[in-house]
């Protein structure tokens, strides 16, 4: 009996101590719904893969998942307000765009994108393009830089914002052409293809929200930025095939706040990477002609490692750096 006294004495003592995180971890995701902060505007082609993606993952989750489009400051508010309100209880995650590892080079910022953040899992990367409208006087790539090389700050084009992919790709292109373009940022790429048809900017760089214009004939798509040509656009020549060295994807993933209980960050994981693999998803990577990009959480957080340093680099190169 004393044996079996001091063993139930043991158990309650260890129960006792063990940490919050764990009750937490038995308890979610029962709570509440969890909301996944999209940080671009509703209607691009981010908004269109990740809420495909948060609908299927829900059903291995046994909770809702709902979108909350927060866009601003090149793809960096949405994350960043998650890292510095949101607490880390697994009801709060968000897209962790490529922006993440490169605004904290080009300015000061009050988070950081390695230490303020759980990684999660890394999802899906980009095809990258440049549209003009249909009756553009461009009928190739070469055709617009040659222009911008006869009028130098007078040839312009939209982006997702400063400090985006779309837009760095196309810094490097003008520093490798040696012509002066003028980047207009916007917001994300549904404003951003607005912009375009209605004539505001005379062209884009952006990801393949522009899929549905190019193929219904209101615009015109000069070049892909991949290392090959896309299966849905044989036609269209890459940036590297044309001479000007440059190749993009800028993977993305999902993050939560720091210091999320590793049994809930699993469980998301091992949700999401169920949904990667449906055939729902893939038919929709399809239609945005986007590959699947699958990464552990530890993986991708040795990845955005990885990245941070090297595009500080990039950035300095560019001129882009912090004053």
């Amino acid at each position: 009996m004393t044996s079996r006294r001091m063993l139930v004495a043991a158990a309650a003592l260890v129960a006792a101590l063990a940490p919050a995180g764990s009750a937490l971890a038995q308890a979610w995701p029962t709570a509440k719904p969890i909301t996944m902060i999209v940080p671009w505007p509703p209607g691009g082609s981010t908004d269109r893969h990740l809420r495909t993606l948060a609908e299927i993952a829900s059903k291995h989750i046994g909770q809702q998942i709902v979108i909350e489009n927060k866009p601003g400051a090149g793809g960096t508010l949405g994350p960043s307000t998650m890292a510095l309100t949101a607490k880390p209880d697994g009801y709060t995650i968000a897209q962790f765009p490529m922006g993440m590892l490169r605004i904290p080079h080009m300015q000061k910022v009050p988070w950081h994108p390695l230490n303020d953040f759980s990684f999660i899992i890394g999802v899906s990367g980009y095809t990258f393009g440049f549209t003009v409208k249909a009756d553009s006087p461009y009928k190739t790539f070469n055709d617009y830089i040659e222009a911008a090389r006869k009028a130098p700050n007078k040839v312009d084009y939209g982006s997702t914002g400063v400090g985006t992919s779309p837009h760095l790709l196309m810094e490097e292109i003008a520093a490798n052409a040696k012509v002066q373009l003028t980047h207009v940022p916007f917001r994300g790429n549904a404003d951003l293809q607005q912009a375009l048809l209605g004539g505001h900017v005379q062209a884009q760089s952006d990801a393949t929200g522009w899929d549905k214009f190019v193929d219904g004939g209101q615009m015109r798509l000069l070049v892909t930025f991949g290392e090959q040509r896309t299966k849905r656009w044989p036609e269209v020549p890459t940036a590297k095939e044309l001479g000007y060295g440059v190749v993009s994807s800028s993977p993305y993933g999902l993050v939560g706040p720091k210091g999320m209980d590793p049994a809930v960050t699993k469980a998301l994981h091992d949700a999401f990477k169920k949904a990667l693999d449906d055939p729902k998803h893939m038919e929709v990577l399809g239609q945005l002609n986007q590959e699947v990009w699958y990464r552990s959480g530890e993986d991708y957080a040795a990845w955005a490692r990885e990245v941070y340093a090297k595009d500080k680099a990039l950035i300095e190169r560019l001129g882009l750096g912090a004053k």
